[in-house]
């Protein structure tokens, strides 16, 4: 059995990969080289957050997040948590936020909600759409035949902004990394980006929602659609009909069952 990695080398390879990961890379790519133990080291801190452990052979296939077995998802969103710790990389550390609001549901998940930012009772417990807006999103996707354990909920930012202000750019851009890292362990089929700032933030446009909704985007090689946040829906209920139509559009991609009288 190899023995396992020294500290000092471990350190500095998390380092350098944490690194890479800032600048926005995430995909590693492993060079015909012999098995030394620099090799083995480096493939084990990559594909798992376990120092103890080295696999038996060389991957012959490049590090992809997206790619891991979903066993190893876990561990994976598990280290981006840790990467994240007590974060204080933008001012809303120091503007009223409770904790960290990271993410939650299936990580083998198929389909991915990304909302904009927790609110009060996001940031009260720590898990994202529990209020008002999340009850609604609930029902979303209880209508489309799935419950919130079959899915993965997160948020453009992990931070609540103070009074609920829409985030700042510079907030979305230090923060939207270690979301780009969660979407590239999940690997969903399909994305739904809650609201213009989710809509904007990921595909970097500035266009209104009637512009944005109704067709499908790809997103890193995976296909994104657009619609209302709940919390829109619950100021503007009118529009409740034009965000099924949305999801039915997902769930149709999906080879979800779609109601018949949502049909007609």
């Amino acid at each position: 059995m190899p023995e396992p990695p020294d500290p000092q080398l471990r350190q500095a390879i998390v380092a350098r990969v944490r690194y890479y990961h800032d600048l926005g890379i995430y995909d590693f790519y492993r060079r015909p080289v012999e098995k030394t133990e620099s090799a083995v080291i480096a493939a084990t801190i990559v594909t798992t957050p376990d120092p103890t452990e080295t696999p038996t052979e060389m991957p012959k296939t490049r590090l992809v997040a997206g790619s891991a077995k979903p066993a190893d998802r876990v561990s994976a969103l598990r280290l981006i948590r840790e990467d994240i710790g007590d974060c204080t990389r933008c001012r809303l550390h120091k503007q009223g936020r409770k904790q960290i609001v990271f993410g939650v549901g299936n990580p083998n998940a198929e389909l991915m909600f990304i909302g904009e930012a927790p609110g009060a009772d996001e940031d009260e417990k720590g898990e994202p759409f529990v209020g008002r807006a999340g009850q609604l999103l609930t029902n979303m996707i209880k209508a489309m035949g799935l419950s919130r354990e079959d899915v993965y909920i997160a948020n453009i930012i992990k931070c609540r902004p103070p009074g609920n202000r829409t985030p700042e750019r510079d907030e979305c851009e230090t923060c939207s990394p270690f979301l780009m890292r969660q979407i590239q362990v999940i690997a969903p089929k399909a994305i739904v980006a809650l609201g213009a700032v989710a809509a904007k933030t990921l595909l970097a446009v500035n266009a209104p929602m009637s512009e944005l909704r109704g067709q499908w985007y790809d997103f890193r090689g995976t296909k994104l659609a657009v619609t209302y946040h709940p919390a829109f829906l619950l100021r503007d209920p009118r529009q409740k009909k034009e965000t099924w139509k949305d999801l039915q559009m997902v769930m149709k991609d999906l080879g979800l069952p779609i109601p018949e009288k949502a049909q007609e």
